[in-house]
């Protein structure tokens, strides 16, 4: 099975590399660190964990390292002797890696899923407890971490029904893989069910509710001016700011139209889009221009840029991690990859900040947390793009209404607080229970 395995990933990887290469390069900064890719770190690195209790916690991009920041805050009172490693798999992930977590939280990639580079990083960094943010299942990092012995935890796993459907297909590979857990964090008893059935133990799952209703009130060291930049595109003072984040192919195209239409009756307002993938920005940024909204880059701005009042309609974030610092200004926001595309971007964030938005029907990443905020009269989901414009005109042709649905938004979110903790006590109580601490002190696992 494993020799059949790594065959189809070496093909695969093969295959595919031309396509994550452009990706990457697009992205900028890949060569940075490229080598622990392959398992290959340098002196500095293998001095930070030299003789250290290593926990390595694997967030794969940036919604995953955003919810690790809270996770690492919260972990680290209750392990406090544990040197704490994180990894991504994207440059973008790291970039928020970098900016997000101090010096003493050792940050670096993933390895390529291959026997030799994941022994490579395991044997480098001896972790006494792997923690893996959401189902990122690779086999031989598991494998080799079961030989090791190293205890292994899913925290706020989900799955979606295509990444459920593959999993029970080849049953054969994952059984055995689930089955291994120390312990699974789940978003919700459906979610529960399902992990059962893929071969997790009934005594290592615990529902804990959904990280990100913890992580999105994170207060952080502000980046961004919003209202200076503001005056910079030379927007009038009080202009109404209409947010697409986290858009996908064919959403800025719909939220362009649908802006054109709602201007005349809504004088003053203000478009941000915010792309999912920043790399797509001239992409959006051709479809805004089909649509005749003159509009500036957000990369393209500097603390000396200044445009002439009113002559810029709409703000393009090509950026990382800005988005947040837009949501608290908004006066609507519609949520990205629900129109045009199938899975639904995170509608918790603005939930958080009390902001009325709307969602497209495609909300399957999503789909318990956007059923909440629906029934709880917490935001609106509309079947279309004609039913966008109509929500929101509604929300800003009326404030009253726009204010409940924040309210409302904010209570749901409060609600279901609590899975940070709940997901660190189950952590820190199976590593108590277990036999692998001596006297308090973990001995490093003998490689077999």
């Amino acid at each position: 099975m494993r020799r059949l395995y790594n065959i189809l990933f070496a093909l695969g990887f093969v295959l595919s590399a031309p396509y994550y290469f452009l990706r990457m390069r697009r992205r900028g900064n890949w060569r940075e660190d490229f080598s622990q890719r392959f398992g290959r770190y340098t002196s500095k690195v293998k001095q930070a964990v030299s003789n250290r209790h290593v926990l390595w916690i694997h967030a794969v991009s940036v919604g995953e390292v955003n919810l690790c920041t809270q996770l690492v805050k919260a972990l680290e009172p209750r392990l406090p002797n544990m040197k704490i490693v994180v990894s991504t798999t994207t440059t973008t992930g790291m970039g928020e890696l970098q900016k997000k977590f101090p010096s003493h939280i050792q940050k670096m990639y993933y390895p390529v899923d291959r026997p030799k580079y994941v022994n490579r990083a395991l044997m480098t960094l001896h972790p006494q407890v792997v923690v893996l943010v959401e189902a990122e299942i690779w086999p031989n990092f598991l494998w080799r971490a079961q030989e090791l012995r190293i205890p292994l935890f899913l925290v706020n796993a989900r799955l979606s029904d295509k990444s459920y459907r593959g999993y029970r297909r080849f049953g054969f590979l994952f059984r055995p893989l689930f089955a291994a857990f120390t312990g699974v964090g789940c978003q919700n008893e459906g979610d529960a069910a399902r992990l059962r059935t893929l071969g997790c133990r009934p005594e290592a799952i615990h529902v804990v509710g959904n990280m990100k209703f913890d992580a999105a009130p994170l207060e952080e060291r502000r980046v961004v001016d919003v209202p200076e930049l503001l005056r910079q595109l030379g927007v009038p003072e009080g202009a109404r700011l209409l947010v697409g984040g986290s858009t996908h192919a064919g959403e800025e195209a719909i939220l362009a139209e649908v802006f054109q239409r709602l201007k005349p009756r809504f004088p003053g307002l203000f478009l941000v889009v915010a792309p999912r993938h920043f790399e797509r920005g001239k992409e959006a940024g051709r479809d805004l221009t089909a649509h005749g909204v003159k509009f500036a880059y957000r990369s393209e701005m500097s603390v000396n840029s200044r445009y002439e009042p009113r002559s810029i309609e709409s703000l393009l974030l090509n950026t990382t991690g800005e988005l947040k610092y837009f949501y608290e200004h908004a006066a609507a926001i519609f949520v990205g990859k629900s129109l045009t595309a199938q899975g639904g971007q995170n509608p918790i964030e603005p939930g958080a900040l009390g902001k009325a938005m709307v969602f497209g029907p495609n909300m399957q990443n999503f789909e318990a947390v956007a059923r909440n905020f629906v029934a709880s009269q917490a935001a609106l989901q509309i079947p279309d793009a004609a039913g966008l414009e109509e929500a929101l005109a509604r929300i800003l042709g009326d404030e009253a209404f726009a204010a409940e649905l924040g309210r409302n938004a904010m209570r749901v979110v409060k609600e279901n607080s609590g899975a940070m903790e709940r997901t660190v006590d189950m952590i820190v109580n199976a590593l108590q229970n277990s036999s692998i601490f001596v006297a308090g002190r973990r001995s490093r696992p003998r490689p077999r």
